[in-house]
């Protein structure tokens, strides 16, 4: 009876984890696509609501009609504020604006930290802002980072390298360290490799990575 009972427990030891693994990509996709869908529907409700006595009422009495629309609002100024700061008068005026905000106090530093880690997040390889490791939390152990600039000690003068940590499953919170440059390990990932390592808790990633640094002990 026993080793019945423990086939049977492997079994369904195996089973659930087979269905975990198949599970959870698609519930932390489904979990990203809520969350994309819910804030776009949020921003366009104003406008889907303003465009509500021109539509026919039998549009309106579906419970999904109103989200989708100011999902589609939503997408469509997007794709507009893209257009018009593409252009050179559209630069023009967003660089006015952006000043204007830069002299409000506490919106300027909210702004402005915002938009630097958008542009280290959007930015190329070679612009100095990449994907690198550092020992965290103890050494031998190494974490996933993005190096945002460098800088230096005002007091030896060493190069030091600030560099988020973000959280997997979760990459919206993360550390923020400071720490000399020769102690961060450059990578060959790019941008879109490691934010899939991090939403899939490393499940999707290269088959090899560069993981030492040179004349770094194994």
């Amino acid at each position: 009876m026993k080793p019945v009972f423990s086939r049977l427990l492997r079994g369904l030891q195996r089973n659930v984890l087979a269905g975990l693994i198949t599970i959870c990509p698609l519930f932390v996709t489904w979990m990203v696509f809520s969350w994309l869908w819910s804030n776009l529907a949020k921003a366009g409700l104003p406008a889907a609501r303003l465009l509500d006595p021109a539509l026919p009422h039998v549009w309106l009495n579906h419970p999904a009609f109103e989200p989708a629309l100011a999902v589609v609002l939503t997408l469509v100024m997007l794709y507009v504020v893209g257009f018009i700061t593409s252009m050179v008068v559209g630069r023009q005026l967003f660089a006015l604006f952006e000043a204007v905000l830069e002299r409000l106090p506490f919106v300027a530093k909210v702004y402005t930290s915002v938009r630097q880690l958008l542009d280290t997040m959007m930015a190329k390889k070679d612009t100095g802002q990449r994907v690198v490791f550092v020992e965290f939390p103890v050494p031998g152990q190494k974490c996933l980072g993005f190096l945002t600039r460098t800088l230096t000690d005002s007091t030896t003068g060493q190069p030091l390298a600030a560099v988020l940590l973000p959280n997997a499953i979760n990459p919206t919170s993360a550390l923020l360290q400071i720490l000399p440059l020769d102690r961060v390990t450059e990578t060959d990932l790019t941008m879109e490799q490691a934010m899939s390592m991090l939403l899939t808790g490393g499940a999707v990633s290269p088959d090899a990575v560069r993981f030492t640094r040179p004349g770094e002990p194994s």
